[in-house]
């Protein structure tokens, strides 16, 4: 494994760029946080963690995602979440610190990406987290029935989620380790014509009753390529306090659901096995 560490500001760290299963993963540090980073992957921005504040999550979609970790149960309570896909841990060092004593379980496919978060960027030693190394859907399909009150996917290989974990059957399996009432939520990136959103808010309402999707305006759309947060249940969703917060964000978004939601799909299809495809290439202007 190739391994150097490129030289920094004299006064700060220094950034550690490593070669990874996914391709070449980037740590730099945040110029204006003394213990905070961004990790990127062949370019494409995949985490932002503060060591100090953990709480504190800097990317739009990961404080989307944060309100949703927010509003599932009441503050505080511990929490049994899944996360496919591990990046830094982001989300997970965030559910550990606003929710302690949940128990997690992170499940990431590339093992060097574990090691080199985990030598760098150490979790907490009292955080309840166990980091399995597995594809996200093999790792999901340890997971017991009915174990999670939360399941987070924000997979991403090559900037694109990979086609097996965009499909009903993969949805059936998430169902399958929720709690009666749970929640999942997913990080999905498209742009124009957004085909592939509304066809994952078609394959989520197929398997779960409630939806609720939270992204920027201009992607919503279809004026640019971006991320959506998808939020789905059997239960009622948060949905009134969900569109407060994104709308008050520094980065605001909308919130859809219900009819308006539906509409959105434009008559799109569920994604099965058979159909699934990886999502959209990022174009290139995305990462500049």
């Amino acid at each position: 494994m190739a391994r150097n560490k490129r030289r920094g500001r004299s006064a700060g760290p220094e950034a550690v760029v490593e070669t990874v299963a996914g391709g070449v993963a980037e740590l730099i540090p945040d110029p204006e946080r003394a213990r905070a980073w961004t990790l990127l992957v062949d370019g494409a921005p995949q985490s932002h963690v503060d060591l100090d504040e953990p709480a504190r999550l800097g990317f739009a979609y990961q404080r989307r995602l944060g309100h949703v970790i927010d509003l599932v149960a009441p503050p505080g309570r511990p929490l049994r979440v899944v996360h496919l896909g591990g990046g830094a841990f982001t989300l997970a060092r965030y559910v550990a610190a606003t929710r302690p004593r949940s128990t997690q379980q992170v499940v990431e496919v590339d093992g060097a990406l574990v090691q080199l978060v985990r030598r760098e960027l150490p979790l907490d030693p009292n955080a309840r987290v166990r980091v399995r190394t597995a594809d996200a859907r093999a790792g999901l399909g340890k997971v017991p029935d009915g174990w999670a009150d939360l399941v987070v996917a924000d997979v991403f290989g090559g900037a694109r989620t990979p086609a097996h974990l965009t499909s009903t059957e993969f949805l059936a399996e998430v169902r399958r380790v929720l709690t009666p009432g749970g929640h999942y939520a997913a990080n999905l990136a498209d742009g124009p014509p957004l085909a592939h959103l509304r066809g994952q808010i078609a394959t989520a309402a197929a398997v779960f009753g409630e939806l609720a999707l939270a992204a920027d305006p201009a992607v919503l759309r279809g004026r640019r390529f971006g991320n959506a947060v998808l939020l789905a249940s059997d239960t009622a969703l948060p949905v009134a306090e969900l569109t407060r917060r994104v709308a008050t964000d520094p980065h605001p978004g909308r919130v859809e659901h219900g009819r308006e939601l539906a509409d959105f799909t434009g008559g799109a299809a569920p994604v099965t096995d058979a159909s699934a495809k990886d999502s959209p290439v990022p174009p290139a202007s995305v990462f500049e």
